[in-house]
């Protein structure tokens, strides 16, 4: 089965994201536990926890159909300490958020190394910012997304992941989301079935599919290997439509959120209708 949804709003409280996914067909999707855009957020009430699992139960949404998203301020890789410190904090919170909300797992972008230290240093450092938060929490895995490698990001290379995931002591509680954009515009062919079929296969052997644990389904308004993050709806853009094909027809995709995240809420239903037709073929 292909869990297909959509990052939605939680805006008036988490609760509300059940009934967004719903009225567009999802039978997954993604959201923020607080706003993405500040450190600081107030405690999730027992009333939202309780109305948020609630919902969840009555329409049939299992923790493994739901992808949170933490913070795109959290920078784990962070090459000072005071920015380090503040990160995994912030991290740690977001974990605890999904603990809490009786999730399984945790999206996040892994960090930067700002040009100021080695690649292969500020990926160590999310290694220990992961270790550091893993023993602080219980049942939330750790969801690295791939990068489209802008700036000094880290994470845009399978490699880069299967380093962060070598240096995390618990291997039950890592995981990988993979975007389709972002891997574009790293350098990742995806336009041709044959171009998948080479891309997923580096994919199993630098990484494991076992630690897939979802995707981000974007179209591309960047350019191959532009190393620019810009996202379009899945029929539009420099993507093609391929390796959409591929990933509703393997079941090496099954039972895993896949995620919009396409520039046009307005057609999202429509997008996932047609998803949902691939599957069926």
């Amino acid at each position: 089965m292909k869990y297909i949804g959509a990052h939605v709003s939680a805006a008036g409280g988490v609760e509300n994201t059940i009934a967004r996914a719903r009225a567009i067909g999802a039978n997954a999707f993604a959201l923020f536990t607080k706003n993405q855009r500040q450190w600081q957020a107030a405690p999730l009430t027992q009333q939202s926890i309780d109305a948020f699992k609630q919902s969840c139960e009555q329409h049939g949404f299992l923790p493994a159909q739901i992808l949170p998203h933490d913070s795109y301020l959290i920078n784990l890789g962070h090459p000072e300490p005071e920015g380090l410190a503040k990160s995994r904090d912030a991290f740690l919170d977001e974990m605890q958020r999904c603990q809490q909300l009786g999730l399984c797992y945790l999206n996040f972008h892994p960090g930067s190394h700002l040009n100021k230290v080695p690649e292969a240093v500020s990926l160590k450092l999310v290694s220990e910012s992961i270790n550091w938060t893993l023993e602080q929490t219980q049942g939330v895995t750790a969801v690295i997304e791939n990068t489209a490698g802008q700036g000094s990001n880290l994470g845009w290379s399978f490699e880069h992941l299967a380093a962060i995931i070598d240096g995390v002591e618990d291997k039950s509680r890592i995981g990988v989301c993979l975007d389709t954009c972002h891997a574009f515009a790293a350098g990742y062919d995806l336009r041709t079935r044959e171009g998948c079929e080479q891309v997923f296969a580096e994919f199993e052997r630098v990484v494991g599919f076992r630690y897939l644990k979802g995707m981000h389904i974007n179209g591309a308004k960047c350019t191959f290997g532009s190393r620019v993050d810009r996202h379009h709806s899945l029929r539009d853009g420099n993507l093609g439509e391929a390796v959409f094909h591929v990933v509703m027809t393997d079941p090496r995709f099954d039972r895993i959120p896949l995620i919009l995240e396409t520039i046009d809420e307005s057609i999202w239903a429509d997008e996932i209708a047609w998803l949902r037709s691939l599957a069926s073929v």
